[in-house]
C-alpha cells in the first residue's frame, strides 16, 4: 500500500496529513510550532502512530529555504526571523528519523502544486499561488513544474509603490521595511492599525488600502510570470469583499495592456480563491512525497 506523509511547515503552527490526495486523506494534526527539537518530534510521532509507513514524505515549509542540492545545508531554514530556527536542518532531521525519501519546498510552491494537481489550477500550465497572512508568500507553477532558480521564489518581498503622505506607515519587514510583506500582511495590518485584521470591519479604510498594496503587487507578478491563473490564499484573503477589490485594482493596474480574454473578460476567473481551502498546503506537501518517490 502506497500511502504518503505530507508537513505544512508554518511559522505558527505544524500541520500534518497521511494519505494519497484529497479523496484520501487518512489522518490529520496540527501543533503549535514551537522548538524546532519538539515540533520535529511530534511530527515524527505522528507518522509513526499510522497503520502503515508512509512511503515518502514532503514538506512545505515556512522559509527561506536552502534548496540547493549540491549545498551541504541542503532542506534547511536558513535566514528566518522565527526565533530558534535559524539554520534548521528540517530535511535532514526528518529523513533520518523517518527513513523513508524526502522532498522540500517552500510552503506556497507546496501548496501551487497542491492546487495545481487536485484543485483551482486542475490543467493548467502556469500558476501563481500567493499566501496573505502572517507574512507574504508566492509559490509558481511553471510549464506544468515547481518554478525554482537560484533558489525559490520570493514574491512577498518584492517592492511596490508607497506614498508616504497617503500612508506614512514604515512598513514591518526586518530586511526591507515596506516591500509588500512589509505593508500589507497580517502583522502589518495590526501594526498600522492597532487591530487585528479579523477584528476590522469591511468598509474600514483598511481594506482599500490593503486592496491597493496587494493589487500592485499581483500586477507586477502578472506582468512578470504571465500566468493562466491566480490564487489567492492566506487568513487576510478571509476578509468580506476583499478579493473584489483586488481584483479591481490589478484590472486598473495593468491599464489594458493584456488583451488576453482572462483579464478583459473574466477576471472572476483568473485571480480565485483556493479550490482546497486550507489544505492546500498539506496536500500540496503529500504531491511532493509522491514526487520524492518518482526521483
Amino acid at each position: 500500500m502506497r500511502v504518503f506523509g505530507g508537513i505544512e511547515a508554518g511559522g505558527t503552527k505544524f500541520v500534518c496529513g497521511y494519505g494519497t490526495g484529497p479523496q484520501d486523506l487518512q489522518a490529520e494534526t496540527q501543533f503549535p510550532t514551537t522548538s524546532p527539537q519538539e515540533t520535529i518530534n511530534r511530527a515524527v510521532d505522528f507518522f509513526r502512530q499510522q497503520p502503515e509507513p508512509i512511503r515518502a514524505l514532503g514538506i512545505g515549509s515556512f522559509g527561506p529555504l536552502d534548496l540547493d542540492p549540491d549545498s551541504p545545508a541542503y532542506g534547511s531554514i536558513t535566514t528566518t526571523p522565527k526565533p530558534g530556527w535559524q539554520n534548521t536542518p528540517l530535511t535532514a532531521a526528518l529523513q533520518q528519523a523517518l527513513a523513508v525519501p524526502v522532498l522540500i519546498d517552500t510552503d506556497v510552491n507546496a501548496a501551487a502544486l497542491g492546487e495545481h494537481h487536485w484543485g483551482a489550477a486542475e490543467g493548467l500550465d502556469a500558476i501563481i499561488y500567493v499566501t496573505v497572512g502572517t507574512g507574504i508568500g508566492g509559490g509558481a507553477i511553471a510549464a506544468g513544474k515547481r518554478l525554482h532558480g537560484r533558489t525559490h521564489p520570493e514574491m512577498g518581498h518584492v517592492r511596490i509603490p508607497h506614498d508616504m503622505t497617503e500612508d506614512p506607515f514604515e512598513g514591518i519587514c526586518p530586511f526591507h521595511g515596506d516591500c509588500l510583506e512589509g505593508l500589507a500582511s497580517g502583522p502589518a495590518i495590526r501594526a498600522r492599525w492597532g487591530q487585528a485584521a479579523e477584528t476590522l470591519p469591511a468598509g474600514h479604510p483598511a481594506w482599500a488600502l490593503e486592496a491597493a498594496y496587494l493589487g500592485d503587487g499581483l500586477a507586477n507578478l502578472i506582468l512578470t510570470l504571465s500566468p493562466q491563473r491566480v490564487i489567492l490564499g492566506g487568513g487576510v484573503m478571509q476578509a468580506p469583499g476583499l478579493l473584489p477589490l483586488v481584483r479591481a485594482r490589478v484590472k486598473l493596474r495593468l491599464g489594458g495592456y493584456l488583451t488576453i480574454p482572462e483579464i478583459t473578460e473574466d477576471l472572476d476567473a483568473f485571480i480565485v480563491q483556493p479550490a482546497l481551502g486550507v489544505k492546500s498546503g498539506v496536500l500540496g506537501a503529500i504531491a511532493l512525497a509522491q514526487e520524492a518517490l518518482e526521483e
